[in-house]
């Protein structure tokens, strides 16, 4: 995860057509399906609904379709991953 060219931002829009803003922490493979991690961006940290949003990424009609990870073992399993990948990236900035 890189800091060099800053912040990347994503508008996302839900099944209920609203739209919200994330900024985007990183995109990684895990066990052949990719993912996005990414903080709300138009959101106070001291919010309590604040915290790291795990999504899917799907290729549907050739176009990048980002969804929710609603099983909530794949979940447990992306969101390990993603913190050990956190642990690791901060350990090589030394």
């Amino acid at each position: 995860m890189s800091d060099e060219f800053g912040s990347d931002f994503l508008t996302i829009e839900d099944e209920n057509g609203d739209t919200f803003d994330l900024e985007v922490l990183d995109t990684f493979e895990l066990e052949g399906q990719e993912y996005l991690a990414a903080l709300p961006a138009d959101m106070e940290e001291d919010d309590p609904d604040y915290g790291i949003i795990l999504l899917k990424i799907l290729e549907e009609d050739g176009m990048e379709v980002y969804a929710s990870i609603d099983d909530d073992d794949e979940l447990d399993t992306v969101y390990e991953a993603f913190m050990r990948m956190l642990e690791e990236d901060e350990g090589t900035e030394d």
